[in-house]
């Protein structure tokens, strides 16, 4: 299946000032398949290690960071002829060997031919423990999510149905004959989510119970992991937070509550447990900002935030929705706003976004903001066709940015709001918001 992310490997694997790279990404979200695709594609051979299921390798890094040596000895187990700018070296479940992870400066700084890429199902939290020496400044870093909206569609099998928008502008209607395609694949979307495996069994068998159990499994595994990996003082702790994760995202007020994860739980007791969840790319924070001038990071307030699983199908799982849910209009009442901001979200962080929500006191909230090339842009979302947006008009009057959305499930348009080029983008384009960005009339 089309990943995205192939097209930075290769700009990768070509550049001049090349380091070891290292991968993270949510369990399961598809990063061994990517990197060994990468290296049948673009390489001779691909020398293929995984500390967890061949915990002989592990030795080989203690004795020393000579990577002369590793790289002989890998060779003689293998039996396999490493030669730079032919073999790409890929060292898997990187975390179950911290010394590894060390090495890499060894790697960047005596090897740097050598094409070395490594990952990790818990790599993000394995990074974080005190007790590995990180190679800072001698590795690039990629992070990879589950499976955007556009690879769902290519998936399915419906690229020419994406190469029809390519060119799309704000002043042609888009017709029946794709809206109407695109709104069902976007509720197939909500339903399957971006995991690949559940993506692969919902295009060759188009089985949604079948798409259930694997997406039940992967719950099941992550909360497995909790136990196997998390620390003993938190478990319990995660376990609270994940659960509460879309009772949460079903109020109104999506701010995250500490105390209602656990009642007369508060937050200094349950920080910890969170940023587990976070490290371990199973959720995804949307911090607030008041202040909506760049650069947005440093107007983030940590402290006022909203959770967000890291793929909405697996979020529809864990509230019981399934693909006629997302026809019954009158049964999503309650659900349908959480599992729409969870997709917008998903997409941006997708599209290498760094998004926030802004907040002015208790008289307005706009969903979304983020920054491109130094430049706000605002985004209003609802999930169906009702698009009047006071939040969204009051932002604009505030700070007069050049261009803004309103992403529903109403037709692309472009109007003015007070001064603001307002695009009305439907939720299943959002794929392309950066091309509408850059569109100057």
């Amino acid at each position: 299946m089309r990943r995205d992310i192939t097209e930075e490997l290769k700009k990768w694997k070509d550049s001049s000032r090349r380091k070891p790279l290292i991968l993270t990404g949510v369990r399961q979200c598809g990063k061994t398949y990517v990197l060994k695709e990468f290296g049948k594609e673009f390489f001779d051979n691909v020398c293929y290690i995984n500390f967890e299921s061949s915990e002989k390798y592990r030795g080989v890094f203690e004795f020393d960071f000579d990577v002369n040596r590793i790289i002989s000895e890998i060779e003689l187990a293998e039996n396999i002829k490493i030669i730079a700018g032919r073999t790409l070296v890929f060292f898997d479940e990187i975390q179950e060997c911290p010394k590894a992870i060390t090495s890499l400066k060894y790697f960047c700084e005596n090897m740097p031919e050598l094409h070395l890429v490594t990952a990790g199902s818990l790599l993000g939290v394995a990074l974080k423990k005190e007790n590995i020496s990180f190679p800072v400044g001698k590795v690039n870093r990629m992070q990879m999510y589950p499976m955007n909206f556009g690879e769902f569609l290519s998936a399915l099998g419906n690229d020419e149905l994406l190469k029809v928008f390519e060119n799309w502008n704000v002043d042609r209607e888009i017709p029946d004959l794709y809206s109407v395609p695109f709104e069902r694949l976007l509720k197939e979307y909500y339903a399957v989510g971006g995991m690949p495996e559940a993506v692969a069994e919902y295009s060759q068998s188009k089985d949604y119970e079948a798409v259930k159990q694997i997406q039940s499994d992967i719950l099941a595994d992550y909360a497995d992991d909790f136990s196997k990996h998390a620390p003993a003082v938190d478990i319990e702790k995660i376990r609270m937070i994940w659960d509460s994760i879309p009772k949460q995202l079903a109020k109104e007020n999506k701010k995250f509550m500490f105390s209602h994860v656990k009642e007369g739980k508060r937050a200094f007791e349950l920080e910890a447990a969170l940023e587990w969840l976070k490290n371990a790319g199973l959720i995804q924070k949307l911090e607030m900002v008041s202040n909506a001038e760049a650069p947005l990071a440093a107007n983030a307030d940590a402290t006022y935030f909203k959770i967000y699983m890291s793929d909405v199908g697996l979020l529809s799982r864990k509230l019981g929705l399934d693909t006629d849910s997302f026809n019954d209009d009158s049964f999503l009442q309650t659900f349908k706003g959480a599992i729409t901001e969870n997709y917008v979200l998903n997409e941006l962080m997708s599209l290498k976004k760094n998004p926030y929500f802004w907040r002015s006191g208790n008289t307005a909230e706009l969903d979304f903001v983020y920054e491109s090339e130094s430049r706000i842009i605002p985004i209003e979302v609802k999930s169906a066709t009702n698009t009047r947006a006071k939040s969204y008009r009051q932002f604009c009057m505030k700070y007069k940015p050049e261009t803004g959305f309103k992403l529903s499930m109403k037709n692309i348009a472009e109007n003015d709001c007070e001064g603001t080029r307002t695009i009305s983008l439907p939720l299943y384009l959002l794929w392309d918001i950066e091309r509408y960005v850059k569109i100057r009339k």
